[in-house]
């Protein structure tokens, strides 16, 4: 793996490259993004990538990226010119690209503005409440998410998190009635870390589930989109943002093994399966949906 940093006016972006550019068979690198997710996520899915070159990137103001505009929110737009820079910099063409959850979201944009960066986008579950029947639910749901963790912390934020991301069906008066959950019931401390900074938990993000995918733009670029749902789901914020978004660009979703992030072994203590996660995804490059 070769590590570089790209330098811009606004950011100085970490990516690192697994493998040779030039590869022997002439296939471009996957490039692999997350959102809020760092590279690092993707150690373990990387490693079932052998055969290909992968490119995995550190989003601006996040993990080893640095910003330098002034700002702290995360912008899919803004985002999308950094990966676009990268992939500028790579110098080898235009990538493949695995995309999932916010990063999934700036994939969209990516390929809004800039239509021959990537051949193929895999966007595993976007989490975009602005394609939901219930959207206006959805973001007050999300803004209870905000409040639990400004008033009370991360553990706090992070309970609530869980329990919005974890609720099957629109969010109804059944979910607002519910009392806000304990941290203890997932295994966190109660106590206030004093971080008020989370982009997950923080309204830092909130551009990125509420961006509108510009629907005539991806049905005009040359890119083949495959928008993915895991398994495991079916009903809940997530899975419906993805089921959404495929009608819309007038697909069904592709479904792969696990949870929203069914690609992760141990980087963050909920593993998915990794190792059918990559089959399955190796089967959609190949034109496999």
């Amino acid at each position: 793996m070769n590590t570089h940093r790209l330098e811009t006016a606004e950011a100085d972006i970490v990516y690192d490259v697994h493998g040779p550019l030039l590869t022997a068979d002439g296939r471009p690198p996957l490039f692999m993004i997350g959102q809020p997710m760092d590279a690092s996520g993707f150690a373990t899915l990387v490693s079932y990538f052998p055969d290909r070159t992968v490119v995995t990137y550190d989003p601006r103001g996040l993990g080893r990226s640095s910003r330098k505009d002034g700002r702290v929110d995360h912008d899919p737009t803004i985002q999308a010119t950094d990966v676009h820079a990268v992939i500028e910099a790579l110098g080898v063409g235009p990538v493949e690209m695995f995309a999932s959850s916010g990063g999934a979201v700036t994939a969209l944009a990516l390929v809004a503005a800039f239509p021959h960066d990537v051949t193929t986008l895999v966007a595993h579950e976007p989490p975009l409440i602005s394609v939901l029947p219930d959207a206006g639910a959805a973001e007050r749901a999300r803004g209870g998410v905000r409040d639990a963790y400004e008033a009370k912390g991360s553990n706090a934020g992070m309970a609530a998190f869980i329990a919005m991301t974890s609720w099957r069906g629109e969010f109804d008066d059944d979910y607002f009635a519910q009392p806000a959950p304990d941290p203890g019931q997932f295994g966190m401390p109660s106590e206030d870390d004093g971080s008020r900074d989370d982009p997950l938990l923080s309204d830092r993000s909130w551009a990125v589930s509420s961006y509108r995918p510009d629907l005539d733009a991806l049905a005009s670029a040359p890119t083949r989109i495959v928008i993915a749902v895991g398994e495991e789901s079916a009903g809940v914020f997530t899975g419906r943002s993805s089921v959404a978004t495929a009608e819309l660009l007038g697909q069904r979703p592709s479904v792969f093994p696990s949870h929203h992030g069914g690609f992760l072994g141990g980087e963050f203590g909920y593993p998915g399966q990794p190792e059918a996660f990559a089959r399955k995804l190796r089967e959609v490059l190949d034109g496999d949906n």
